[in-house]
């Protein structure tokens, strides 16, 4: 992201009103919520972006997740967002982040919870879905966003 000068009378939009258009600037954003990326135990951060790319003004963590998903905790994930989306009916993306210690490579640990959020939220929500993976004082993606296109205007 870019800095705005600072101009007198002019104030910066809070995070959630600044779209996210394109999946590079959806890593930078968890990197700026996130900041530093730098975690002592497992948590799956959660957001909930817009058709016009602004979010949800609520990141919602989830601490003390297992080391791999249980259909217990994928299926909590999915009425979580159900809940959310029912109050707020135009969210079209739900974007996560898997948040662990250690350095930012994808472990077969991370894949497990890449497939088993496949298996569960695929069919389960109407919304598409991304998973990103903070530690070691980096954020990457682990999961594209598969049909959420992010706003080009």
């Amino acid at each position: 992201m870019v800095a705005a000068a600072r101009v007198p009378g002019m104030t910066t939009p809070p995070l959630a009103q600044v779209p996210v258009r394109s999946t590079a600037e959806l890593t930078q954003r968890w990197a700026d919520l996130l900041d530093p990326p730098v975690f002592a135990a497992r948590s799956l951060w959660l957001s909930w972006l817009y058709e016009d790319g602004t979010t949800l003004p609520v990141v919602m963590p989830v601490d003390d997740v297992p080391r791999v998903p249980g259909l217990p905790t994928l299926r909590g994930l999915v009425h979580l967002h159900e809940a959310v989306a029912e109050h707020s009916s135009d969210i079209t993306h739900l974007a996560m982040a898997l948040c662990r210690p250690g350095h930012a490579v994808v472990t077969a640990d991370d894949d497990e919870w890449a497939e088993g959020l496949r298996t569960v939220l695929d069919d389960a929500i109407e919304s598409s879905w991304s998973l990103h993976l903070a530690a070691g004082g980096r954020v990457v993606p682990v999961v594209e966003p598969s049909a959420w296109r992010p706003p080009t205007g």
